[in-house]
């Protein structure tokens, strides 16, 4: 291969920096879900209350993301996205040591504000950095990290709290969170700030129904899903028996099976149009949480027949996203730029919902009733975007 094509073909050290980051805040996130029963055990709060955290951190990203890129848009971006690192850093290895359920929730809430600070900053300067013609290949990695995070991330912080404690868990969130730092600081150059966009003009296409009604189903999307990735210790534990180890497994497997899935629901969106590639992967969905529901007459389910099911249930959820994302985007047609902006958002209060009606469901009726309320909402989502086609066809 001659030395100009090598050079144009290798990646970058700033933006794998950046795909660490964004790897790095996801793994901090999902990563609760794995450690959920040691967590809940140690500071005396049932499951569902532990599941809170998710919630809180989730919460705090969606409500602080636009407000964030408000606030900061005249900052440095190297100032902005190492200062914020700092202070996740120090917000990880603080939960470390806590021993406080509502000290540990604020410590949460203090992270996720970091992540919202970065995460939009990060897919801003990939696209600005980018060479001509790369920017959707570079926004496309620095967001891989976000399913990096359940293949690698979440089943290594899994298998560390299994092994050491939760409270190691949070330690190795902290430690990825200083390798990240120094990475960005070492390889990001400084880019200038953009300019800020009045929160005004950022909230506008709230005010076509369509676009409010394709939000919302963005947000029941990821509602339906979290819930059942949340509380997948308990669920698994109820069904399988499985503990922390083979937890760290399946969610190895549901990450690259989630990778999958989003590839194949992408191409899906292109190729059948996004409302049939919507169909398919919400159908799907709830034809997986049926075969969920009724494996939960037969359990104990060896751990071992459930890994297909397991597999294809996380591939149909990370596959309806792209078709939802780019229904979307038709629906704001020339609003699309700012619907992006407000979905990041949406997707954060749907992970936070998946936390707090998940938990509500687990305390009032018990992880076997997870399945069933999952589908309900994703079928939920699929009339809400039908009622947005309606709407934006009678424009």
């Amino acid at each position: 291969m001659p030395v100009a094509v090598r050079q144009r073909a290798r990646l970058p050290a700033w933006l794998l920096a950046l795909v660490f980051t964004t790897f790095t805040f996801a793994t901090d996130d999902y990563v609760i879900a794995g450690v959920l029963p040691a967590v809940s055990a140690d500071l005396g709060v049932s499951e569902a209350a532990g599941g809170q955290l998710v919630t809180a951190f989730s919460l705090a990203f969606a409500l602080a993301a636009p407000v964030a890129s408000v606030v900061t848009a005249t900052w440095p971006r190297r100032r902005l996205l190492t200062g914020a690192l700092a202070v996740f850093v120090v917000a990880n290895w603080a939960a470390a040591f806590t021993t406080s359920y509502a000290l540990l929730m604020g410590l949460r809430v203090l992270a996720a504000v970091a992540a919202a600070a970065v995460v939009p900053a990060a897919y801003a300067i990939a696209t600005t950095l980018a060479p001509d013609g790369r920017q959707g290949r570079y926004l496309a990695l620095v967001m891989g990290g976000l399913t990096g995070s359940l293949a690698l991330g979440v089943p290594i912080g899994t298998w560390v709290g299994g092994a050491f404690g939760w409270q190691a868990t949070f330690g190795v969130g902290g430690a990825l969170g200083l390798v990240a730092l120094a990475a960005l600081l070492a390889t990001l150059p400084e880019t200038p700030p953009v300019a800020a966009m009045p929160v005004r003009d950022r909230l506008a296409p709230l005010a076509r129904a369509e676009v409010l009604l394709g939000l919302l189903g963005i947000v029941a999307i990821v509602l339906g899903s979290m819930m059942v990735l949340t509380y997948l210790a308990p669920f698994l534990h109820d069904l399988a028996g499985a503990g922390p180890v083979e937890l760290g497994w399946v969610f190895v497997l549901a990450g690259v099976a989630g990778f999958a899935g989003g590839q194949l629901g992408g191409r899906a969106a292109d190729r059948w149009g996004p409302d049939r590639a919507l169909i398919a992967g919400i159908v799907g969905f709830a034809a997986v949480m049926a075969v969920f529901s009724a494996c939960l007459l037969l359990r104990p389910v060896p751990l071992p027949a459930l890994l297909p099911l397991l597999a294809v249930w996380a591939g149909v959820s990370w596959w309806i996203p792209p078709p939802a994302q780019t229904r979307l985007l038709a629906l704001a047609g020339p609003a699309g730029p700012q619907a992006l902006a407000l979905n990041s958002s949406a997707v954060y209060a749907g992970v936070s919902g998946g936390g707090a009606v998940g938990g509500l469901v687990l305390a009032g009726h018990g992880s076997g009733w997870l399945p069933a309320v999952a589908a309900a909402v994703e079928l939920i989502a699929l009339a809400l975007f039908w009622l947005a086609g309606r709407r934006f066809r009678a424009r």
